[in-house]
């Protein structure tokens, strides 16, 4: 009859050796480059936050003093396309010859005003006869109005008349844009540019996007190399025997610890709303705004769960405590239940608890997966947008909304190896132990 022991002696041969050995360089190398993800993760969300803050709708679309410096250029053109042929304007005639009576009634008005009480006069009879000739002037002038008014409107409608006018409509209008104006804080806009040394938002924008695309690429090569390692340290760890030894089942739990740790440190997903075109025309020249930032977040499991439970709502509490314990307790007790029955093997006789997290969690390794479920119902943000811009549409304005700006980041693929690590570890250490009972039952 052979004891667990013997069984375990039997897989200490020198190839087994070869592959603990191995497992362990793995293991090594694996932890560096999960610690590269993190870090690498945590740089390139500081570059994507900031893309996101200088593109973000507040600066353009939400801006006043930009609409302002947009309509401007579009108002002074058609004050230059302004027909102001006014010897030919047929209505404006009345309304010069309506000024001119006005003008001439008030005149007469202003002259014929009794002296006030108190003033010096040359008497009443001298009044009476200032009021009688300034009558007699307006009396004489009154049949000529028709003529001045020709006149009036022939001087309006010289070249150098018309270019004052032009001017002063002009004028006005620069002094009301100046007087227009957003109460915006551009300090954190004006920080970013100076960061990356960008001369306008522009420059900043395609500076930024390069050094994300860098990122993503260098990210993408570390935490595939976390997993492809991972996945072969487990091949030959697995395979060295019927049943794994002490050395070997530490190996794959550091394996199961390094995968959670890059899982929940590391943002899972990112969600962005942007509009990427929204396009009206205003007498009758196009305004167009482009890539406009209306919502961005990138968070980790942890940081979900502080903002769940920090949001002062009984129910976001309970999804933020579901989030924590699904992602982080329950896996961390299933590993921690592993080193105990590693280390103490009569904990699985003894303890049904233990026994459970230990091995028949297994069966309930899928709930870890319930965290991800609840990070991908924030893609559905992407449908909101477009439902509350349809009346935008509906008014004719051309609107571009990108459906795929959420993405899943490694942090997500690092928390499924995780899942699928432990899930291994836990069926070979229960073959293991079915082994070793059958073993010590013959």
């Amino acid at each position: 009859m052979s004891s667990p022991q013997t069984v375990e002696r039997k897989t200490a041969s020198p190839w087994g050796v070869v592959r603990l050995v191995a497992g362990l360089l793995l293991l090594t190398a694996t932890m560096w480059f999960t610690y590269q993800t993190i870090e690498g993760l945590a740089a390139r969300r500081t570059l994507r936050e900031q893309l996101a803050e200088i593109s973000h709708a507040r600066y353009e679309l939400l801006n006043a003093s930009v609409w302002v410096a947009k309509i401007q250029p579009v108002l002074e053109a058609r004050i230059d396309q302004l027909d102001l042929n006014l010897e030919g304007q047929a209505d404006l005639r009345p309304m010069v010859q309506k000024a001119l009576y006005r003008l001439l009634d008030g005149m007469k008005d202003q002259m014929s005003k009794p002296p006030a009480a108190g003033a010096a006069t040359g008497g009443g009879f001298l009044a009476q006869g200032n009021a009688m000739v300034v009558n007699m002037v307006v009396a004489a002038l009154r049949p000529h109005v028709p003529e001045y008014t020709s006149v009036v409107l022939k001087e309006l409608n010289r070249p150098d008349t018309k270019q004052a006018l032009r001017k002063y409509i002009k004028s006005a209008l620069t002094d009301g844009a100046r007087a227009t104006f957003g109460n915006l804080d551009m300090r954190w806009y004006e920080y970013v540019l100076k960061q990356h040394g960008c001369a306008d938002g522009a420059a900043c924008k395609q500076r930024l996007g390069e050094l994300i695309h860098a990122a993503d690429a260098q990210i993408g090569r570390d935490y595939l190399l976390v997993l492809g390692m991972s996945a072969v340290a487990f091949l030959l760890l697995l395979t060295s025997g019927p049943v794994l030894g002490r050395p070997q089942t530490v190996v794959l739990m550091l394996f199961c610890l390094v995968l959670l740790a890059g899982g929940i440190l590391t943002p899972m997903l990112e969600v962005e709303a942007r509009i990427s075109k929204l396009s009206l025309t205003f007498m009758g020249q196009p305004i167009a705004f482009r890539d406009q930032v209306l919502y961005f977040q990138s968070k980790s499991v942890l940081e979900v769960f502080h903002t769940l439970i920090t949001a002062g709502r009984p129910d976001m509490w309970v999804v933020g405590v579901l989030v924590l314990m699904f992602s982080v307790v329950f896996p961390l007790v299933k590993v921690l239940s592993l080193v105990l029955c590693l280390f103490q093997p009569s904990l699985l006789r003894a303890s049904r608890l233990v026994r459970f997290f230990a091995l028949e969690s297994s069966k309930w390794s899928m709930a870890d997966v319930m965290a991800l479920a609840i990070f991908m119902t924030f893609v559905a943000f992407n449908g909101l947008i477009p439902n509350s811009m349809h009346g935008l549409q509906e008014a004719g304005a051309q609107l571009v909304i990108p459906t795929d700006s959420s993405k899943i980041l490694p942090g997500y693929y690092l928390f499924i190896g995780f899942c699928l690590a432990s899930l291994l570890l836990s069926r070979a250490l229960s073959r293991g132990i079915r082994i070793s009972q059958n073993s010590e039952s013959n």
